[in-house]
């Protein structure tokens, strides 16, 4: 894209962004002021209305956009075969989701939940080499954690996140295989999450 059209282009999806961060603020200042007058429901004590929550998603890259998934080198060296090298970890479909579980519903151990968050690649793809529609697995990487709710939309996350590689991907594919252990590898990390705009707390069973 030229620079005119793709300064225009930000432009029209900024001002959309505007136009739909004031309608939601809007939306959410009428529905609270006609539940003013309603008293707060209490919730259950087990398992409260939305203690499992979550989506799921599934996209799928067009031809030279492939996820790299980190496990072939590219360029791929003369040895490992051009177009009949074994190592093909260029994802072309992607099915992931996102899971919290909530049980609790009085008490302060209503605010802990915990997450869960797979996602699968598949795809065989070699960058300038060949092109494919192959649903072959490649990958399994998952996060999954603890958290607890603070006042003011914070949160405190205990994460774990590992990758396995599926179908042939378990074992050695020649010279183009860089034997990595995933994307971004094993790791464990302790965070803050900050959610503004009403995200991801529609379905808490119970506000501060």
């Amino acid at each position: 894209m030229r620079g005119t059209p793709l300064k225009k282009t930000i432009f029209l999806l900024s001002a959309l962004l505007t136009v739909f961060a004031i309608a939601s603020q809007s939306q959410t200042a009428t529905v609270e002021t006609r539940n003013a007058s309603k008293p707060p429901a209490q919730a259950r004590t087990f398992f409260p209305h939305n203690w499992v929550r979550g989506y799921t998603d599934f996209s799928v890259a067009p031809s030279h956009n492939e996820p790299d998934l980190g496990r072939c080198a590219f360029p791929q060296p003369a040895s490992a075969g051009g177009m009949a090298s074994l190592c093909t970890a260029y994802g072309r479909y992607l099915l992931s989701g996102y899971v919290e579980l909530q049980p609790f519903g009085r008490t302060p151990a209503r605010h802990f939940f915990l997450f869960f968050e797979p996602k699968f690649s598949f795809g065989r793809n070699i960058p300038q080499l060949t092109y494919t529609a192959s649903m072959l697995p490649i990958a399994y990487e998952r996060s999954i954690g603890v958290g607890f709710q603070l006042p003011k939309n914070f949160e405190l996350r205990a994460t774990q996140h590992q990758v396995d590689w599926l179908g042939r991907y378990s074992k050695s594919l020649g010279t183009a295989d860089l034997h990595t252990n995933g994307p971004y590898g094993l790791y464990a990390t302790f965070g803050v999450r900050w959610s503004f705009g009403g995200y991801g707390h529609q379905g808490a069973s119970s506000p501060y």
